[in-house]
């Protein structure tokens, strides 16, 4: 076999499709695995670039290449798609994967050690509890809704209801047990969230980057952890800017022919860490509206009396991020308005 100067590989649970080039770019490897049987073959193989789309499990298959001398990197899976030819199937997919490695502008995902997997996987079972709280809340109101009692809104009223519930005796017996049942489920959820955002608190409190980000208004505990876990590697963004169009904060781009039109945010990226910092704008907004918030900037106020409260929530969180970017990068801590307009720096503020 010629000398392998790229490998892709498109991965799945079991079977491995490689694609191969040697220093002509001509293909001389195209071959399905079994796992074992691909690691075996990496194993003995001289080392060598191999690249992977990203997602969940490629991070440890990555480590592991890495292990045995190769120069692994990850592609995020939107960027391959453009490289892949007409009619796809797993070799197409692998030989795009290492043409798409060969673009010398092209962006790599950065591998994850096993205790930031460990920290996202914190913040994904605490994001899967809450919902499984919401849904078995929903689902008590709506079961008591059927008996004709109804609750008023707020998971802190569930309890009041599951009371009633089991003294009301119009209600027949099954249907209290079952209601029971139901109280237990949603005590035990309320536990587990609790340890579990406990939990993350402690990892936030050992973090000193998280600690920093969460001195900038509307982050909070969750969004600095997130920004922390999810971005191991800032200064592989160019600006603030780049990394907001990163979380999908930038409109979208429609120019042509000299003419700039620029329409609804892109939504690309991570839709948990864009949520966070959307909603954490949101709440700083309802603050600075009533005249509580210590953070009304001239910019922000201006952009309050000219576009909806929706719209600013949303290029309030890009401020946030391109902040937030700023400080991971810097290693500098968050100046507040009034301090950043004295000392002549202004980027670290929401002016």
């Amino acid at each position: 076999m010629e000398k392998l100067i790229r490998i892709g590989i498109d991965t799945s649970k079991h079977v491995f499709q490689l694609h191969g080039v040697d220093t002509a770019e001509k293909p001389v490897l195209r071959k399905q695995f079994r796992r074992a049987d691909m690691m075996m073959f990496f194993e003995k193989l001289s080392p060598t670039s191999v690249a992977l789309e990203a997602c969940g499990a490629s991070h440890h298959l990555a480590r592991l290449l890495t292990s045995y001398g190769h120069e692994v990197k990850l592609i995020a899976p939107q960027l391959v798609k453009p490289y892949v030819k007409r009619g796809k199937n797993d070799a197409a997919d692998a030989e795009a994967i290492c043409e798409a490695m060969s673009r010398p502008s092209m962006r790599f995902v950065p591998i994850k050690t096993p205790e930031q997997q460990a920290g996202l996987m914190l913040v994904g079972v605490r994001e899967r509890l809450i919902q499984m709280r919401t849904q078995v809340a929903n689902s008590i109101r709506g079961y008591a809704a059927e008996f004709g009692l109804i609750a008023a809104k707020g998971k802190c009223r569930i309890e009041q209801l599951l009371d009633r519930l089991a003294t009301d005796r119009s209600i027949p017996a099954l249907a209290r047990t079952l209601f029971a049942t139901q109280g237990k489920i949603f005590r035990q959820l309320e536990e587990e969230i609790t340890e579990t955002e406990a939990q993350l608190a402690q990892w936030h409190r050992a973090d000193e980057r998280a600690r920093r980000l969460a001195e900038i208004p509307g982050v909070g505990l969750i969004g600095a952890s997130l920004l922390t876990m999810k971005t191991p590697a800032p200064e592989l963004f160019e600006s603030g800017r780049q990394f907001a169009a990163w979380m999908g904060l930038t409109p979208k781009d429609h120019s042509t022919g000299g003419k700039t039109r620029t329409g609804k945010i892109t939504r690309a990226g991570d839709e948990a860490l864009r949520s966070v910092l959307v909603a954490g704008a949101t709440a700083l907004l309802r603050h600075v509206r009533v005249g509580r918030g210590k953070h009304a900037t001239p910019w922000l106020l201006d952009l309050l009396k000219r576009k909806p409260p929706k719209l600013v929530a949303v290029a309030l969180a890009n401020k946030i991020a391109r902040i937030a970017w700023k400080l991971m990068v810097s290693g500098e801590r968050y100046k507040a308005y009034s301090v950043a307009r004295r000392s002549g720096r202004e980027t670290h503020c929401l002016a």
